[in-house]
Order: C-alpha cells, then structure tokens, then sequence
C-alpha cells in the first residue's frame, strides 16, 4: 500500500465511528430500507460487513458505524470507500437514519474521516451525490468540496465533487 491505513477507530465530541460488527447487520437493513427498493437479507447484511471488513484490511480505506457516544446506537456509516474512484484518491461517503438528520452529525462524521484521510498523506477525496440530495451536498461544502463535474449512470444525473487536501 502507498498510504499508512486509516485510523478505524474515529471519535468526535458526539460520535464514535468504528468498524462493522454482526450487532450492526439489522440496524443496516433498517437504513437501507428508508432509501426505498429492495432490502438486502440478514444474511446478505451480514456478507456486506465481512466483505467491507475483507476490503478495508486491503485497501486501508474503510467505511465506519457511527455510532452515537451518549446514547451508544447506531446512526449510520461514515468513510472512505473506492466507490467510483480510486484508493489513491477515495470516495467520502456516508448515509444516516433520516431521524438523525439536521442534527450536524453527518458533517461532524464526515470531518472526523477528512481528518483521518489527511493523516494517511493523501491528496485528494471524490464524493458524488445525486442533485436532489440537498442535505449532502451541504455537508461537503461545509468541509470543502467543490463541483468537478457532472455525469450520468442508469438511476440518472451524478455530481462529482472533490477536495484538494494538504
């Protein structure tokens, strides 16, 4: 690997963003099915963790549980991921429960993981989000992402953003 590993433990003032758990497969399918469309099975669920556990030991990347400190349930995820990008250059991503929203935690997560991808010596982070995920978007140029381009994929138009880092 070109880059030292994330740190795979994150912790904020709110948060604790850690690696996948069994504990965290119904919470995940409960996520996933606020976005609509099929929901995966436990047993798909718990595949994802360990393929997302087998992809961060490879990469050094990962995408973390957010978890709340006070209340200790799980919220969502937050990390670093190749998504549609590189693992020179990885894709931010993160996804909360819709009744977390508003509340700062997703850019508060999202911070914690720019903090962690500096650390690794890395130069730049994609995201992409749909143009009607308004809240996201605000969450990345509340950290600094800017517009590069625009595409399309089979679900419709894709907005590419990126982030130049130190």
């Amino acid at each position: 690997m070109p880059y030292p590993p994330m740190a795979f433990q994150l912790d904020t003032a709110r948060l604790t963003l850690r690696p996948w758990t069994e504990s965290d497969a119904d919470a995940h399918r409960t996520l996933v099915a606020e976005r609509g469309g099929d929901v995966p099975s436990i047993e798909d669920n718990r595949r994802m963790i360990e393929d997302q556990r087998t992809a961060s030991a490879r990469t050094g990347i990962a995408l973390l549980a957010v978890v709340r400190r006070d209340v200790g349930d799980f919220i969502g995820y937050c990390g670093l991921t190749v998504g549609r990008a590189s693992v020179d250059e990885p894709e931010i991503a993160y996804e909360l429960f819709r009744r977390v929203h508003g509340q700062g935690y997703a850019t508060e997560a999202a911070s914690a993981v720019l903090n962690a991808a500096i650390a690794t010596g890395r130069t730049r982070l994609w995201s992409t989000v749909r143009p009607w995920n308004a809240p996201s978007l605000r969450v990345l140029e509340k950290l600094g992402f800017e517009h590069d381009h625009a595409a399309a994929d089979d679900r419709g138009e894709l907005l590419w953003l990126t982030r130049s880092l130190p």
